[in-house]
C-alpha cells in the first residue's frame, strides 16, 4: 500500500484548483494526469522582472516592470478590429502606449481605469520614436507590485495551456508537497550541501536566475540524486530476488557445439569465444543465470546465442529463442536451422501465423521433449505452448519485451538461464541505469571477411547525382535499400514520404522498386521482404518503423534520405543493414541544410566510425539520456529529472549507497529503510516493494 502521506500527490490534478477536465488535459500532454507529475514538470527559463525604471529611463527590447497612471483609451474605430486598441500611460517623466490586438474593450476598462495607477510588466519596445508595451503580462494594482517584481520561471508549454494556468497548477501542486522523512545518507547529504527534499522542490521551481536552471544546481542534483536512487534500489531488489529463485546447474559435454564448429566456413571471433565461456560459466553455476550479451549489427550474436542453447541441449534440456517481430524470428531461424541439423538436432518455428493441425503437433512434439530447440516470438509464451523441460531462454532485442514477457517465457520451465541480447548497444551509464548490476558480454569485432562500409555525408540537392549512382549499382546486380525520412511523430506523415518516394523511383528505375513501411500487413511485409533477399526487388523503399533486420547480403547501398533528423544509433543500426557480404558496401546520408550543431556532429561521428560502443557514447553525450534510444520504444527507464549525460556521476553513486543499503538492511526496516520505503513509492518503483518480506 502506497503510504498516506503520499496519496495527496497521487490525485487526478483535477484535485487542484483551476482544473477542469479541459485544463487537465492539456497537462495530461505536457505533464501528466496526477498532481507528482507537475511537481516534476521544471522550469526551462525564467523572466526577470525586477527591473522597474521610471518611463524616462527605459531601456527598449527588455522586460521592464512599470508603474504608471492610465491617462486615455483609444480603442479601434467600429468594425476595424485589425486596427489594435491603445491605451496611454504617464509616470511624469516619460509616456508609454499599451497595445492590445482583439481585445474587449469592457475589460480593458475594468482592468485599466482612466486617472488610476497600475503596475504593469512586459517587453518595452520602441516604435516610431515612443515607447509601448504589446500585451502586457500582468496588470496589477500598485499594492500587489511586490508579488510580481520576481523572477518568474518559464515552464514548457502546449497547445491549450497558458503560463499563468500551468503556474497556478503548479503552485496548487507544491502546496500538497508533504515534509518527508529524509532518505538520504547525511554525510553524503552534508558533502554537497544538498537541501532537503521538500525546500528543493520548491527552490527548483522558484528559480532565483539562470544559473539554478543547470542541472547542476544544488537544488536539482538532489532531485536527480533521489530519482536515481530510487531507480538503483528497485534494480538491486529486482536482483536480490532473482537470485534467491533457485536455479540449476547446466553442464554440457560439448559434442553437439564441436559439430556446429565443424561445419561452421570461418572460425569464432575472440569476443565470440569469450562470451561463450561467460555464459557456460554462468549456466555451470547454481543460481539461474541473467546476462546481457550486446553486439553490433552483424556481430554474430545469434551465433553465441546457438552455442549457449545447444549446452542447455547437451545436458538434456530445451532451449527457445524469442525475437520481437516474424521477419526476425524467421532470420534466426534461418541461420540457426542449418548449423543445428548439422549436429542432428530439429529446430522448431513458431510464430503467430501458425494454425491448425501442424501447430498443434509441433506443440506435441515440444511438450513431450522430442523437440529440443525453438526459436519463434510472442506466440511461444501463449498459455499452450509447453516445454517438457526448458532450461534456457535467449530473449533477442530485449528493450521490445516488457519484464513481464520475459518471466513469461522463463516461468515456462524451471530454474531458467535467461540469455536477453541486443543490437544497440548501450552506453556504460545507461546499462547501469536499465540493467543495474546484471551481468553482460559485449562482441566487439566484425565477423571474418566484412569490410568496412564507406560512408558519406551529401546535401540533398545531389539527389539526381545519387539517383544515378542507384541506377549503376542496380545494372551492376547490387541491392539498394532507400531509407525515407522521418517526417513527424506519425507513422501516416512518414508513410506518405515513403508512398511517394516509392512512386518517383519507380518512374526513373522501373518496377524492380519495392516498399515496406510499417502499416503493412505482416504478410504484405514479409512478401516485399522476401522479394528483396530473392530476385523479385532490387531497390527496397523503407520507413524506419519497419525492422528492416532481414539479412540480404547482396545489399551493398543503402540511402537515408534527411538523415539529419535521425539520431545517431538509429542511423548506425539502419546502416548496419548493409556490408554484410563480401562486396564493399556504401551509405549515402543526405540532408537538407543548415544543419544544426548537434545534427553536423551526428554525421561527422557516423562518417568517422562503425564502432557502435563509441556511436552509444556520442549519441548519450549530444542528446542526454532521455531520447537515447527513443526510451519509449526501448523499455529503458524514462528519468523525469535526472540527466544521465551529466548526472553519469550521481548514478554511481547512487549505486554504491543502494547496494550499502541493501547490505545492511535487507528488508528496508531501519528509520533510513523506511523513508527509502516512501521513496520507492514517491517514484513509483513499488512494484519491488512486495519483494521485502515485510511489505
Amino acid at each position: 500500500m502506497r503510504p498516506q502521506v503520499l496519496f495527496s500527490l497521487f490525485a487526478p490534478a483535477t484535485k487542484l484548483p483551476g482544473v477542469g477536465p479541459r485544463i487537465a488535459q492539456a497537462l495530461a500532454r505536457v505533464a501528466g494526469e496526477r498532481v507528482v507529475d507537475l511537481l516534476w514538470h521544471l522550469p526551462n527559463g525564467v523572466v526577470d522582472r525586477r527591473y522597474a525604471p521610471s518611463l524616462a529611463d527605459a531601456a527598449a527590447d527588455r522586460v521592464a516592470t512599470l508603474t504608471v497612471t492610465v491617462e486615455a483609451h483609444n480603442p479601434p474605430p467600429p468594425g476595424r478590429g485589425r486596427i489594435p486598441y491603445r491605451i496611454t500611460c504617464t509616470d511624469g517623466t516619460g509616456t508609454l502606449t499599451l497595445v492590445f490586438f482583439h481585445a474587449q474593450g469592457d475589460y480593458l476598462e475594468k482592468a485599466l481605469p482612466v486617472g488610476e495607477q497600475r503596475v504593469v510588466s512586459g517587453r518595452v519596445e520602441q516604435y516610431q520614436g515612443a515607447l509601448q508595451m504589446t500585451h502586457p503580462d500582468h496588470i496589477v494594482p500598485v499594492a500587489e507590485a511586490e508579488s510580481i517584481m520576481r523572477v518568474e520561471p518559464v515552464y514548457p508549454l502546449t497547445a491549450g495551456l497558458t503560463p499563468r494556468t500551468l503556474g497556478k497548477a503548479i503552485q496548487g501542486a507544491l502546496a500538497l508537497a508533504p515534509d518527508l522523512d529524509e532518505w538520504m545518507d547525511g554525510p553524503l547529504k552534508a558533502r554537497h550541501s544538498w537541501p532537503d527534499w521538500r525546500a528543493a522542490l520548491l527552490a527548483a521551481h522558484a528559480p532565483d536566475g539562470q544559473g539554478a536552471l543547470l542541472p547542476t544546481s544544488p537544488e536539482r542534483m538532489r532531485l536527480a540524486y533521489d530519482e536515481l536512487l530510487a531507480s538503483q534500489l528497485a534494480l538491486l531488489l529486482v536482483r536480490a530476488r532473482q537470485r534467491q529463485m533457485p536455479g540449476r546447474i547446466t553442464k554440457g559435454d560439448g559434442a553437439l557445439r564441436a559439430k556446429v564448429l565443424a561445419a561452421l566456413p570461418f572460425t569464432l571471433t575472440a569476443s565470440q569465444s569469450k562470451a561463450i565461456v561467460e555464459i557456460e560459466a554462468d549456466m555451470a553455476g547454481e543460481s539461474r543465470m541473467l546476462r546481457l550479451l550486446q553486439g553490433d549489427v552483424g556481430s554474430g550474436k545469434t551465433l553465441v546465442a546457438l552455442m549457449a542453447m545447444l549446452v542447455a541441449v547437451e545436458a538434456g534440456r530445451q532451449a527457445a529463442m524469442m525475437a520481437p517481430t516474424e521477419i526476425l524470428a524467421r532470420q534466426h531461424y534461418a541461420t540457426i536451422k542449418p548449423l543445428a541439423e548439422a549436429a542432428g538436432l530439429e529446430v522448431l518455428l513458431l510464430t503467430g501465423r501458425d494454425k491448425g493441425k501442424a501447430r498443434a503437433a509441433a506443440l506435441e512434439r515440444l511438450a513431450a521433449g522430442q523437440t529440443a530447440l525453438a526459436v519463434g516470438t510472442h506466440a511461444l509464451f501463449q498459455d499452450d505452448v509447453a516445454f517438457k523441460d526448458l532450461g534456457l531462454a535467449v530473449i533477442d532485442e530485449q528493450h521490445r519485451f516488457g519484464v513481464h514477457q520475459r518471466l513469461t517465457l522463463a516461468g515456462k520451465g524451471r530454474g531458467t538461464d535467461i540469455l536477453v541480447t541486443t543490437a544497440t548497444p548501450i552506453p556504460r551509464t545507461l546499462m547501469l541505469a536499465s540493467y543495474g548490476d546484471m551481468d553482460s558480454s559485449r562482441l566487439t569485432e566484425k565477423p571474418a571477411g566484412r569490410l568496412p562500409i564507406d560512408t558519406r555525408v551529401m546535401p540533398v540537392e545531389r539527389i539526381d547525382q545519387v539517383i544515378e549512382a542507384v541506377r549503376r549499382s542496380m545494372a551492376n546486380g547490387g541491392k539498394v535499400y532507400w531509407v525515407c525520412p522521418l517526417v513527424e511523430d506519425s507513422e501516416v506523415s512518414d508513410l506518405a514520404a515513403a508512398t511517394e518516394r516509392h512512386r518517383a523511383l519507380t518512374a526513373l528505375l522501373g518496377d524492380r522498386v519495392g516498399l515496406v513501411h510499417g502499416r503493412m500487413k505482416a504478410k504484405e511485409k514479409d512478401a516485399a521482404m522476401a522479394a528483396f533477399a530473392g530476385d523479385g526487388s532490387d531497390l527496397l523503399v523503407a520507413t524506419t518503423v519497419i525492422e528492416v533486420g532481414v539479412d540480404v547480403p547482396a545489399a551493398t547501398v543503402m540511402v537515408i534520405e534527411h538523415a539529419e533528423r535521425f539520431g545517431l544509433s538509429q542511423l548506425h543500426q539502419l546502416r548496419g543493414r548493409i556490408g554484410r557480404g563480401s562486396e564493399k558496401s556504401t551509405c549515402l546520408l543526405l540532408y537538407a541544410g543548415p544543419l544544426g550543431q548537434t545534427a553536423r556532429a551526428r554525421l561527422e561521428v557516423m562518417r568517422e566510425t562503425e564502432d557502435g560502443f563509441r556511436i552509444a557514447e556520442e549519441d548519450l553525450r549530444l542528446r542526454g539520456g532521455g531520447e537515447l534510444l527513443g526510451t519509449r520504444q526501448s523499455g529503458l527507464p524514462e528519468f523525469r529529472l535526472a540527466d544521465l549525460a551529466v548526472h553519469a556521476d550521481l548514478l554511481a553513486i547512487a549505486r554504491d549507497d543502494a547496494r550499502l543499503v541493501l547490505e545492511r538492511d535487507a528488508e528496508l526496516e531501519s528509520d533510513r529503510g523506511k523513508a527509502l520505503r516512501t521513496l520507492l513509492y514517491l517514484f513509483e518503483r513499488d512494484a519491488v516493494i512486495r519483494y521485502l518480506r515485510s511489505g
